[in-house]
């Protein structure tokens, strides 16, 4: 068992979660700017994109590079830094650290010594794409990003479709378009909100049905990083016999329709289609190229 009590005296010094902001520097809080001057030292993911934000506010704490690719080997030097009373700031480039970002493990090993970990309030894109995509946000679920390979996208997505929560994603603008097909294949046509460039001068959301944005960005050159928020699996127990292939991926609910009820293929695509909310030209894509 561990019990922090964050700021009362304590032998060794503090590691400090210092979110930071996303795209407007106007969303730094005061209590962040005195946490990074006061630090011994800023573990940055980037150095010189966290040096831009240190200039601009005239903070001349030192950095050390601590990122996906270094994060183990930085650790034990950190920690070194900490068990002899010095105090470390820990930042991503954007946002909170720790959140599909470098963090969790210095955290953990601050923890593991009984040193104090303390996080600060402050700026993260998914709870500001989940709040503005007007879904609901009583219950949620932070995913992060899916995995590149489209098989992969579609296992975890089979694993998350029946959950009533709705579901939040990060994804790059270079597949946001194929995700949201494979979020339409996978879910059916539920309703979610895309937002980019959140704080930002260009900040856009796009709410609608997955296939409505889907037509919507057909024609689009996509930029910057995107929040895909989706909503949860809005079916109750009542209609749990309807939803009899929920568990079935688009090839096998074609497939029960051919091999059960003697369908040929393009009258079992229809069904197929009919059943979950879908374009037949994207059960057809999904039956054929998959299969």
């Amino acid at each position: 068992m561990n019990i922090q009590k964050s700021f009362q005296n304590q032998l060794g010094g503090t590691v400090y979660v210092v979110p930071t902001p996303i795209g407007n520097l106007e969303d730094i809080t005061y209590r962040a700017l005195q946490v990074l001057r006061t630090v011994a030292i800023i573990a940055a993911e980037d150095t010189r994109n966290t040096k831009k934000l240190l200039n601009h506010f005239d903070i001349p704490t030192p950095l050390i590079s601590y990122h996906e690719h270094n994060k183990e080997t930085r650790e034990a030097s950190l920690i070194e830094r900490l068990e002899k009373g010095e105090s470390i700031a820990v930042v991503s480039d954007a946002g909170m650290p720790g959140i599909s970002d470098p963090g969790y493990e210095i955290v953990r090993a601050a923890i593991d010594k009984e040193l104090p970990a303390v996080v600060l309030p402050g700026a993260n894109a998914a709870l500001c794409a989940l709040v503005g995509s007007g879904l609901p946000s009583t219950e949620f679920l932070f995913y992060g990003f899916l995995p590149r390979k489209k098989k992969d996208k579609i296992s975890e997505l089979d694993r998350l479709k029946n959950m009533q929560a709705t579901l939040l994603f990060y994804e790059s603008p270079f597949r946001v378009k194929e995700t949201l097909s494979v979020l339409l294949e996978q879910l059916g046509n539920r309703k979610i909100a895309i937002a980019r460039e959140l704080t930002k001068r260009y900040e856009e959301y796009t709410r609608g049905t997955i296939e409505e944005i889907i037509s919507h960005l057909d024609d689009q050159t996509l930029k910057g990083e995107f929040c895909i928020v989706v909503e949860g699996n809005v079916h109750d127990e009542a209609t749990e016999d309807a939803l009899w292939w929920a568990y079935l991926s688009v090839i096998e609910h074609v497939n029960y329709y051919v091999e059960t009820k003697g369908m040929h293929n393009k009258e079992a695509i229809k069904q197929v289609a009919k059943d979950r909310h879908m374009a037949k030209r994207d059960v057809y894509q999904a039956y054929h190229i998959e299969k």
